[in-house]
């Protein structure tokens, strides 16, 4: 990560700053001289940005039904909703302001997760003992075949295309960096994000091993005995089992919509401006009045935000982690959009051909291993869990699926009259 944001701060902040853009992908079509060039990149960020909204709204919808009983689909609506709401109205100024607060609180919550993880289990030393006994640490795997998950070298060089393409391309990042006084100021922006990043990353890392050697060290897999629909309500069970005091499990909570709020609100304001800028703005741009305009390009907000609310509900039916999803799914339309612009950056000889051709050729390649790996249930080969029986914690709220079951049965066997003192009782 550290390596690609560097990259980007190197190779497409001195590249794209001086131009001005409103659209990153305004480059393609003054480089290659072909509006189809721009089109096509357009096409792909549209794209793998509708993807990652709805993601980003699932992710934490799936976690808020294991904590609270909230349906999946009304926490999709909601965060849809004022997403789109907030970034409808405020532009891009609402979404850099709120962003500022909602990482605060990103980061509180995965913090209470760490600290209290590392005293339940005895320390960090025995945290990583245990990860080590279950074969969980693993450094520095030189293997060059490219059909093993994690190695040296897939770590190394797709992570660093894949953040370099993120800092450097993607229309959220450059219209930011785009806006400062000044190059030294853009490039001070791109560089500060690893720092932030890099903590992120290895907070939310480090609760992963966290985790596993809580439930490791009590010999239970919550997962395999059903007390989590899938994997990831593991981190909302882990929160409710050890985090259960006056307002914490509101913490984590406020953490999860942070983080989508966050991605989704930067996502549909860079989704506005290159669907103005890059498609209506030839045809429309003389026919409109500047309000016409604004109006214009907050529709189009409005109306990425339903289809990515519409596309959220898909997902749930996919086969694999939200993180999977997320990190397969982007890094295929990622990859041929770096090359797009890296071929027009470093090597002169090339032309409009060549460079859609590129694209188009990488979009399906990567597309057809990426997608069909979770249509056609693809699993990785699985380590070793523990597989004692969990014991239920004192102060655990029971998961949906178990309260659902417990009233439906104990309501059946009940009098009509009885059936309210009952709810009353539980709740």
């Amino acid at each position: 990560m550290f390596f690609g944001v560097v990259l980007a701060a190197v190779l497409f902040v001195p590249l794209l700053y001086p131009l001005k853009l409103t659209s990153s992908f305004e480059y393609l079509e003054r480089r290659f001289n072909s509006r189809g060039a721009r089109l096509l990149g357009t096409m792909l960020m549209i794209l793998t940005q509708v993807v990652y909204i709805a993601i980003a709204t699932f992710a934490p919808a799936t976690a808020l039904e294991a904590v609270t009983g909230f349906p999946v689909w009304g926490t999709i609506l909601s965060i849809g909703a004022v997403g789109t709401l907030y970034t409808t109205i405020g532009g891009m100024k609402a979404v850099i302001w709120t962003d500022v607060f909602q990482s605060g609180v990103m980061l509180a919550g995965i913090l209470a997760i760490v600290i209290q993880g590392v005293i339940k289990v005895g320390g960090l030393s025995r945290v990583w003992e245990i990860n080590e006994q279950w074969g969980r640490i693993k450094f520095f795997n030189f293997s060059p075949d490219p059909t093993v998950r994690h190695t040296f070298w897939n770590i190394i060089i797709s992570s660093a295309a894949l953040w370099m393409g993120h800092y450097g391309i993607n229309q959220a990042s450059v219209q930011r960096y785009s806006s400062l006084p000044t190059l030294k100021n853009a490039k001070i922006s791109v560089l500060l994000n690893s720092i932030g990043v890099f903590f992120l990353l290895a907070l939310t890392c480090l609760s992963g091993i966290v985790l596993f050697a809580y439930y490791a060290d009590k010999n239970c897999d919550p997962l395999g005995q059903k007390l989590v629909q899938n994997s990831n309500q593991l981190i909302p069970y882990f929160v409710m089992e050890t985090l259960a005091y006056p307002g914490v499990p509101g913490l984590f909570i406020s953490s999860l919509f942070s983080g989508a709020l966050s991605s989704v609100s930067s996502s549909l304001n860079a989704l506005g401006a290159i669907t103005w800028e890059d498609i209506l703005k030839p045809r429309y741009d003389k026919k409109l009045t500047e309000y016409q305009k604004t109006l214009v390009t907050k529709l189009a907000v409005c109306s990425y935000g339903i289809l990515a609310m519409g596309l959220s509900f898909s997902i749930e039916h996919l086969d694999g982690t939200v993180m999977q999803m997320s990190a397969s799914l982007t890094g295929s339309v990622f990859g041929p959009l770096a090359g797009m612009f890296i071929l027009g950056a470093i090597f002169p000889w090339a032309n409009r051909y060549g460079v859609i051709s590129g694209g188009l050729v990488g979009l399906g390649v990567s597309m057809w291993l990426s997608v069909g790996s979770f249509v056609y249930g693809i699993r990785l080969p699985s380590k070793p869990f523990p597989n004692g029986t969990c014991l239920a914690h004192p102060n655990i709220t029971m998961t949906t699926t178990t309260m659902a079951s417990l009233n439906t049965v104990l309501t059946s066997q009940l009098p009509n009259k009885d059936i309210e003192r009952y709810k009353y009782v539980v709740n």
